[in-house]
């Protein structure tokens, strides 16, 4: 299994953007996958930095349509294995209590990306 860190930069012009340091080795493009209320975000750009093998620039586009009152968790995950990388959250609205608001969202969207991987499991092991 291939080990992946994934480091969040900046959110700018409406995307989350990040630096991925993968194996100095790997030469294929990393696939990640981001989830949103167990929707799959497209749009994702994974890019080789110059000079610097083994590390990738990673730009995320926050759907519009995602925003709205509260906290918007996103998880961003190895498409192959579904191993979490890590995740952002976006408060828009009224104020919330932050913390306990952000940790409910994280668990959320961490377990609505168990279900799918255990059900994907069951699947092939039915198989």
């Amino acid at each position: 299994m291939q080990k992946m860190e994934l480091t969040k930069t900046r959110i700018f012009a409406g995307a989350w953007e990040g630096v991925l340091q993968t194996d100095i080795s790997q030469t294929e493009t990393p696939q990640l996958q981001v989830t949103y209320l167990e929707t799959t975000l497209d749009g994702i750009e994974v890019q080789p930095l110059p000079d610097n093998p083994g590390y990738w620039h990673v730009r995320i586009p926050i759907p519009v349509d995602s925003l709205s009152d509260g906290l918007q968790t996103y998880l961003i995950a190895d498409a192959g294995s579904l191993e979490k990388l890590g995740s952002f959250s976006v408060l828009a609205g009224e104020p919330l209590d932050e913390d306990m608001q952000a940790e409910i969202g994280l668990l959320r969207a961490e377990l609505d990306m168990l279900k799918r991987a255990f059900r994907r499991h069951c699947v092939e092991t039915m198989s």
